[in-house]
């Protein structure tokens, strides 16, 4: 099943990713993974939270955001974890477009979140070699 990530189109001067990860923290919502990409002028940062719709809302007044459903694999700890999974996209046909790792408490482990261009098929490939994702529920 997808999840809801936050993409936020952020002014690249000092201060502004403060602004948001503040806005945040003061509306109790949590951060469950993040990434920023920059250039000159502007950075977009991409967001996994605890509360997608309220976070959504408080960074729409200064910021612009869009919500977009990525997929966040279960792999293990060890070398080859990530190579095999690329594998297996690779071998049906899924194209990824980016993407990002994180780690969870120890009882959730690690994660690779990934936008790729048919997240149905994506869900399938994993869920035929047995790799858990995760659902809006359980982050």
């Amino acid at each position: 099943m997808a999840i809801n990530q936050l993409s936020v189109f952020v002014e690249n001067k000092p201060g502004k990713l403060l602004d948001i990860v503040k806005a945040l923290a003061d509306a109790n919502v949590n951060i469950r993974a993040m990434s920023i990409a920059d250039t000159k002028d502007f950075g977009i940062l991409r967001l996994i939270v605890s509360d997608t719709d309220k976070a959504k809302e408080i960074l729409s007044s200064d910021c612009v955001v869009t919500v977009t459903p990525v997929i966040a694999a279960e792999m293990s700890d060890k070398a080859g974890s990530l190579a095999s999974i690329l594998e297996d996209f690779a071998f049906e046909g899924v194209n990824i477009e980016y993407m990002y790792a994180f780690t969870a408490s120890t009882e959730l482990g690690a994660y690779v979140v990934l936008r790729v261009d048919d997240n149905d098929a994506a869900e399938r490939v994993l869920k035929s070699k047995g790799i858990a994702v995760l659902d809006g529920v359980s982050i």
